[in-house]
């Protein structure tokens, strides 16, 4: 029976990723007209546009998401949003999750992919690390995204969880930050997208369901960079006890 699915799941995939790529030029287009608008405007935007495309695709492959909210975020209020890593399907499922504004932290080096990089550099807040100058310059960027009401997301497991565990272990980028600019941290659970494509292949890709969780958000008021340790394993603990909870589909412990 394996046998006679294959071809048909060949053809659902080989379906999906043009459809992707079709309906990713009209993004594509709008990115170069709505970056002179500016980073944080055009950034919208373009980030709009990614909502439309999401929606559009996801009817079309049949896959159907649903956030599921322990805490619902805060209107205007901007947040650090960490979320677990597990697929390559992650990146795919953040328009239909995060319904607002957001930018993710992204790596300076991506911006200069062909095509790929005109929609990236727009959608994508990036962190230069290359000196302490850069870094001071980044932080205030952030700063300044952050008091226009736009949140920012972290993979803070930095790639995927390969483990059998819930989680990886963290990186403290995104616990910095938050510290740094005073910005609370609230942890998304991505459950599904580890079972609509596995990390080890792309051609992985299945129709189904995709849910999203929303955990109640860390405030971080009077800590400092000290505190970034404890920050962290707070949101490990309180993470990794939701995804068992849930029973996460890679935990193999």
């Amino acid at each position: 029976m394996r046998i006679l699915l294959k071809p048909l799941h060949l053809l659902y995939v080989l379906y999906a990723f043009a459809l992707f790529f079709i309906l990713m030029i009209p993004v594509f287009l709008w990115s170069l007209v709505v970056s002179l608008f500016g980073k944080i405007r055009g950034g919208n935007l373009v980030y709009f546009a990614c909502i439309v495309w999401a929606d559009i695709w996801f009817f079309l492959i049949f896959i159907r998401h649903k956030n599921i909210y322990l805490q619902k975020p805060v209107e205007h209020q901007s947040y650090i949003y960490v979320a677990n890593h597990i697929s390559y399907f992650d990146s795919a499922v953040l328009p239909k999750t995060f319904r607002h504004f957001i930018r993710p932290l992204g790596k300076v080096e991506m911006a200069r992919i062909p095509v790929f990089g005109t929609i990236y550099k727009n959608a994508v807040v990036t962190v230069d690390r290359s000196s302490i100058a850069n870094r001071t310059k980044s932080v205030q960027t952030l700063k300044t995204i952050l008091r226009k009401e736009i949140s920012v997301l972290v993979f803070p497991e930095g790639t995927f969880n390969t483990t059998g565990k819930p989680l990886k272990e963290f990186y403290d980028g995104a616990f910095r930050i938050a510290i740094e600019t005073g910005t609370p941290v609230k942890p998304v659970l991505l459950l599904n997208t580890f079972d609509r494509m596995h990390y080890d292949s792309i051609f992985s890709l299945n129709p189904g369901i995709s849910k999203a969780i929303f955990l109640p958000e860390v405030p971080v008021e009077s800590l400092t960079l000290k505190d970034v340790a404890s920050l962290k394993a707070t949101v490990f603990n309180q993470m990794e006890a939701a995804l068992i909870k849930y029973k996460a589909s890679w935990i193999n412990e």
